[in-house]
């Protein structure tokens, strides 16, 4: 009975300890969830949760190009200014031409370019990827500051309904900002678990000499990860532009960065690199705002927000040691 019993308080152990290893950001999210419901058992309810979606969605698609950054051992700090300056000139450029799909295309092609000056910066310049964004975000918002002189960026009133009807409007009973989400989420998912190009992102991010010394062109690999985080950020810009219909020049995008970078970090993904899961990402950007909403409910002040995320990151790094 003896034996019986301590290999059973074996096998207990070692299921809990794959539950708060490999999937402690799904058992996060649940407590996370539970807390909500006991602040409010009306939390659950369709039109709750996909308000949550809704308010993460645009911070959410940021953050699955940011978790192909930490993964590959970057960070990238001008997500915030990149999303605010494309909204401003995709604003521009769809008054200018009339054009939808123009401000579409040119939303994604300037994120495409904004990742590229960034990698190209951090590979060919061999400069340390902080260094570099924190340069490029400083001046990204220095230009829309400059552009908009301190005013918005306003949608034409001929254009603002189709224009807003991207954002705004559902499909069948999912909000379309929740749509993107959920695609682009699966697109980041299947890139990192189904190709060579994942692949290589985790390999770079375990050991950079390792995999340059394996045969992988760490370079291009990094060139291309800020490409795609760019495109992701370039499409958040035209989702945001769409949903306000004015930018404010000095505060859009503000604080994406942080919010990118917690929703990675409490996911699971390893803030070194060479470990993470693009699910945990998503679940991370809903439990943000399930926080947050929580916060709202027991009457925090919204201004501690920021001093909540940062526990929750150094909490989550620490949680990442003690995993080690």
């Amino acid at each position: 009975m003896g034996i019986v019993s301590e290999l059973k308080e074996r096998n207990t152990k070692e299921v809990w300890r794959i539950i708060t290893t490999q999937y402690s950001h799904w058992l996060s999210f649940f407590i996370l969830l539970a807390v909500a419901v006991a602040v409010n058992p009306q939390f659950l309810s369709w039109s709750n949760l996909s308000n949550q979606f809704v308010q993460g969605a645009i911070v959410g698609i940021c953050a699955m190009g940011m978790s192909l950054v930490i993964s590959a051992g970057m960070i990238d700090l001008s997500v915030g200014a990149a999303t605010a300056l494309i909204s401003g000139l995709g604003i521009t450029v769809l008054n200018s031409t009339g054009s939808i799909a123009l401000c579409f295309v040119f939303c994604v092609a300037a994120g495409l370019i904004v990742g590229l000056v960034n990698g190209l910066l951090v590979t060919k310049g061999k400069i340390a990827p902080f260094i570099v964004t924190l340069a490029t975000m400083s001046a990204l918002r220095s230009i829309i500051n400059q552009l908009g002189q301190g005013g918005p960026f306003s949608v034409d009133r001929a254009l603002y309904a189709p224009f807003r009807a991207i954002a705004a409007d559902r499909w069948a009973f999912m909000p379309n900002l929740m749509l993107f989400f959920i695609v682009i989420t699966i697109i980041t998912g299947l890139i990192m678990s189904k190709t060579k190009f994942g692949t290589y992102i985790y390999a770079i991010g375990s050991n950079q000499q390792t995999a340059r010394l394996s045969g992988i062109n760490v370079d291009r690999v990094k060139t291309s990860i800020f490409m795609y985080a760019g495109a992701l950020y370039g499409l958040a810009a035209f989702l945001l532009a769409s949903r306000l219909t004015s930018i404010q020049a000095a505060s859009a995008g503000t604080g994406y960065e942080m919010d990118a970078i917690a929703a990675v970090a409490i996911g699971g993904t390893a803030m070194e690199g060479g470990r993470g899961k693009i699910i945990g990402t998503f679940l991370g950007v809903l439990m943000l705002r399930i926080i947050s909403t929580v916060l709202i409910m027991a009457n925090v002040p919204p201004f501690l927000n920021g001093l909540v995320q940062g526990i929750i990151i150094i909490v989550a790094v620490l949680a990442q040691n003690r995993k080690k």
